[in-house]
Parts: C-alpha cells; structure tokens; sequence
C-alpha cells in the first residue's frame, strides 16, 4: 500500500512529506532551521513506536516525530488560516498548508519564551559545567536575549541535593523540557523522574519525592545526554583525581576505556568517531598521572573468565543435568543493567555471571599484581578509570568490589570530566603526539576493543569460546572473524551458531571439563539487546518461555549503542553520531594484528604467574569475581 504524501509549503518552498509528519520534520527534511528545547532525535515516535512503561503501567502518546513534546514552545511558527502559532514538533500536516518559520510575530515570541524561561533561570552560566555547550545559552545568543526583562531569581529556590547522588540535578536550571522524563520513561523504560505539579508550580521530581540514589535510578546517565541546559549534571571527582595527583606519596594509576577514544575528541572540536587512542595516552601522563594502562587488557581477561563460567554452566545443564546451573547466563559488564535487573527483576539475579566488569577487573589486578610486580604498596595506589559511564561510579563504590583487601576502583571518571581536565591542563588533544599505554596492562586485542559497541561482548566471546571448543579459527566460519549477526542498532537480535566438530580441551580450561565432546552438535543460540526498555522486551519474553529463553548466553547493555552512547559521553548523542563512534571502534579492531582475548599473551601470562589455577579457578573467583546474592545498593 502506498503512503499517502502531502505537499506542503514551508517559507515559500513546495515541500512532499508523508502524511503525518509533523511541520518540524518537514522544516529540517528540507534544511529550514527551527529552534527547540524539548525536541530530540532519540526520542521521536520512529524509534520507540508505541510504548506502554513496562514497570509503571503508564501511557505516553507520540506524534510521528515526537514522543510527548511540544512543551517548550519555542518552535512555534505561523500556519495559514491558524489564529494563533503553533508548535512545530507537534502539528501534523495532513493536508495543504503554507507555513512560514519566520516573521515578526515569531521572533518575538521565541525571544518572550527565552525570556520567561531565564527568569527562573538561577545561576551565573560562568559557574555552570554546560558553558559552552548549553542549548539554552545559545539560544540566548541567537535571539539576543540579553535583558532580564521579567526579573531573575537572587536566590535559589530548590534544595540543594545530596552530594553522594551520582547523577546530579539542579532543579534551579530545570528548563521544564521534560526530555529527561521521556528518556527515563520512554527510552530506558525506568521512570525514576516523573513530572509534578501543574502551571507556575511545574516540576521534575524523583520517583516518590525521592533522592535519585533512593528511587530506582540506574545510574545510567542517559537523561544527562539529552538535557539541554545544566539541571543534570555527574558527580565531578576531578577535584580529588587532580589532588590525588599532587600527592608525592600517591602513585596514580590510570585505565582508559574504548569507547572513550572514538568519543573525546568531540570535546575539541573533532567529527563524532575520529580516534584519539594514542593522544590521550600522551595528555594523560602531562596531566601527571604515573601509568597508563588499557581497560580492553582486562576486556580480554572478562572474556576469559565469563567464556570459563559459560562452558561450565552448559557443562553442569547438558552434561549433569543440574537445575541449578541458571541458563541463559547473563553478561554483567554494565552495571546500569546490573542495578536494572536489582531493581526490576530480582528473582533472575542467579542468571546474571559472576564476572565482574573490565573496570573492576582492572582495579583489582592494579592492587595486587601490579603491586607485588613492582614493589608498590597497594595502599598508595590511587586507582582511576576512564569510563563512558556514569553508573561506572557506582559500581566503584559497591561495597563488594574489594576482594584484594582495598577499594578495585578509586575514582571513575567520565569521558567529558577527563576532557575537562585535559582543558584545564591547557591541553588540545588533537595537535598531541601519539604514546602508547604502559605494560603490563598495555597489550590489547580487537576483541578488547569492541566491548565499546552493542554487540561486541558477544562477539569477543563468540570468538573465543568457538576457537577454544572447535579447535579451529573462527574466521573458517565468519569472514575475518567479524561475526556480522550479533552487529548492528537493532534494539534485539538473536544469533545460533551450530557446533559441528569440537577439539581438545586446552590445558588452561582443564580444571573445569574433561572433554568437549558433550558439545559435538549442540546449537549455541545467543541474544544481544542494548538500552533498557529492550531489555525489558528480553526480560518479560524470558518470563513467558519466549524465544530468548531458549537462549544460552545474553549481552545486555543499558546504555542505546552500548557504552558508545554510554551517559558520560560528550554532548549531544544522536543515532548518527552513536554510529560514527561505532565505525570508529570497528576500524580499529580490524587494525590489530591479534583480535581475540585468548591469543592476549599478557592475558596468558598473568594466568601462568598469577592466577595460577585458571580462568574460574578459585584466585580468580576471590579477586575477578563478585560474591553477593540479592541487591547490591550502597
């Protein structure tokens, strides 16, 4: 059936849209600008469909492109035949009409809009850490809204929030948008914010008048990426990190993360995706930092451990035949998903692998095999990390993230807090040298590297555990071992690789099967989702013996792209920069000589020197492995 299309004038110029779309998506299909506050790409009706809140039982109409806007008016334009303006992202042109985005009338109005929203607008934009990259602000700029013709606050009218809260909100710079509510509700399927109150008494508050870090905020950060102006923030530890530092006693310790480098150099300037791998490794140590070491490392020594802890459960289910061996097995390095399954689906936590994530992976062989390497009092080890994530703070503070004895991570630092710092150091990151990380956390695999993306935890672990079952090189069954099923922005994907011959178990897996040939012909079926509410699709399938619940082994991510679009990344995010980040981090897997974790010889060396008894052998299970039941919030 063809889709009914209508022409449509827009400034003098024919535009053919379909019916349906709204005035705002036929103004920019055709390059005509036209300002808004609560407008966003990631929240229109084409992405999220129909959505009914999985937990809350809410409804949340959409438009063809926009999920629940039209609340901040500045996208209003004139309508032949209308008496008064409308708001672009909300009116859809289902027959004829001229429209005109600009006149008098509406310059006017957007600049009384501007104004109103600065009058309860609290704050000096110098203090604020959106300068500069505040839309509001630029807002101000571009329709010259300089006076406070309706008066400004002298005093804040919110409570300040608590301080331990990892995402920070300041109701104060609150432009009432409710961008952060859809993104909470619609785009995670959380609804930790809800909006409150009606006319002048608006609000955005937590679920329950709660403080987020008492409501069931995941952490995720995502509502931060898309709000506009300053009124969410994360916690800033770059105070402590700079004081860590300037400790002569201190030896300060840094991991950088993959998705990062595809993701900073927009920070100065750069096109989303262009890599700055081996320039943050030099502004890293001009910033003072001791070492710097590569968190796809410890990426390749979590496949090792979570691809030992797959084969062992599907040892114990096929071969054993025990009820206990909790399948499909869940990956947990996203410790947003991690808080998600806490909160939402609780009686499913034993799916969940024990492995941690390469961050705290990290952080615990810093404090005691790279101590005992080198001589070093783990004591005086500060150990920090360069994450995507903001959730990566509270999985650093979990209080079962310290089997050596001390915390496996000091400071979690996300990607726009060290671009800060790189800045305050009068560092341009892009005119830098190149250096490369420190041994013997320096020598990474494309494998490693693809954690960044949705998708590349299961491909990494594909890569291995068909390698170490069959005997023989993956690329035979995927060309250049790039395992294409599992890729992708699809919001679910599911993927079976049948198992026709199996080799010898190799000697570092020895200890947990004694052959594999229990394997011989078994279909390995695996499922990849990123973002939330997607899980929640997963989740409530699982739950009614749907089609992933014939699963063996499932990659969630919390965060739309994986930790690409993680909720400490540079603003703003979009599906198009997401999939620039995406391109980058691909390019420099296939770059690397060795691409998967069990073929890291570092990795291999620090089972032979350390972790003596293997991948889930019990120094691996104390340290690389958490031992909790139940909720783990701090």
């Amino acid at each position: 059936m063809t889709e009914e299309t209508v022409t449509v004038t827009i400034d003098g110029k024919p535009v053919s849209v379909a019916s349906g779309t709204t005035a705002l998506q036929a103004a920019r299909g055709a390059n005509i600008h036209i300002p808004t506050l609560c407008h966003h790409k990631d929240l229109c009706a084409e992405a999220l469909g129909p959505h009914k809140d999985a937990h809350a039982g809410h409804d949340y109409p959409t438009t063809k492109s926009g999920a629940t806007s039209g609340n901040c008016r500045l996208c209003v334009i004139e309508v032949k035949g209308q008496r008064t303006l409308q708001a672009a992202c909300v009116y859809p042109i289902t027959a004829p009409v001229e429209i005109h985005t600009t006149s008098p009338a509406i310059r006017h109005a957007r600049r009384d809009i501007l104004e109103l929203m600065m009058s309860e607008h609290y704050g000096d934009c110098a203090d604020c850490r959106r300068n500069g990259s505040c839309e509001l602000q630029a807002l101000c700029a571009e329709y010259s809204v300089k006076s406070d013709r309706f008066g400004r606050p002298e005093a804040p009218v919110h409570a300040a929030e608590d301080a331990r809260n990892i995402i920070v909100r300041d109701m104060d710079k609150c432009v009432l948008c409710r961008r952060c509510v859809r993104t909470c509700a619609l785009f995670q399927g959380v609804c930790a914010l809800t909006p409150e109150g009606r006319g002048e008494h608006s609000s955005i508050g937590a679920f329950m008048d709660k403080e987020l870090m008492d409501a069931w905020c995941i952490n995720c950060g995502q509502c931060i990426n898309r709000c506009p102006t300053g009124a969410l923030t994360e916690r800033d530890d770059t105070a402590e990190v700079w004081r860590a530092i300037e400790d002569p006693d201190k030896i300060v310790i840094i991991q950088t993360a993959p998705a990062p480098r595809a993701a900073i150099g927009e920070s100065f300037g750069c096109e989303p995706g262009t890599p700055m791998t081996f320039e943050m490794n030099t502004a890293l140590r001009r910033c003072g930092f001791d070492k710097v070491y590569d968190t796809t490392f410890s990426a390749d020594l979590t496949i090792l451990e979570e691809g030992a802890e797959l084969i062992s459960r599907l040892y114990k289910a096929l071969v054993k035949k025990e009820n206990g061996a909790a399948l499909p097995q869940f990956t947990s390095c996203s410790p947003g998903w991690v808080k998600f399954i806490e909160h939402f689906y609780p009686e499913w936590l034993p799916h969940l692998s024990s492995a941690k994530s390469p961050q705290q992976m990290m952080g615990a062989m810093m404090k005691t095999y790279l101590a005992e390497k080198n001589g070093w009092d783990p004591a005086k080890i500060v150990s920090v990390s360069l994450m995507p994530c903001t959730a990566k703070k509270f999985e650093a503070a979990r209080p079962e993230m310290d089997a050596s004895g001390y915390r496996d991570i000091d400071y979690a630092l996300t990607t726009r807090e060290v671009a800060k710092m790189f800045k305050e150091a009068g560092i341009d990151l892009p005119r830098l040298e190149k250096s490369p990380f420190d041994n013997p956390f320096g020598v990474s695999t494309g494998s490693g590297v693809i954690f960044a993306a949705t998708g590349g935890v299961m491909e990494a672990a594909l890569r291995t555990v068909i390698e170490i079952v069959t005997g023989e090189k993956v690329d035979r069954l995927f060309d250049k071992a790039n395992i294409l099923p599992v890729r992708g922005f699809d919001g679910v994907r599911v993927a079976e690789i049948t198992i026709a011959k199996v080799g010898p178990v190799p000697e570092i897996l020895a200890h947990l099967v004694p052959d594999f040939e229990w394997l011989r012909g078994v279909t390995l079926k695996v499922g990849v989702a990123h973002g939330t509410a997607n899980a929640t699709r997963i989740m409530e399938d699982i739950q009614k013996g749907g089609e992933f619940s014939t699963c063996h082994f499932i990659e969630f991510m919390a965060c739309p792209g994986g930790c690409l679009g993680g909720g400490g990344q540079p603003i703003p995010t979009s599906p198009e920069i997401r999939a620039a980040r995406a391109k980058a981090i691909y390019g420099e897997d296939a770059s690397y000589v060795v691409r998967k974790s069990h073929e890291n010889e570092d990795v291999l060396r620090v089972y032979r020197e350390y972790l003596k008894d293997g991948p889930c052998g019990h120094k691996s299970h104390e340290l690389l492995h958490t031992h909790y039941t139940g909720r783990g919030d701090t």
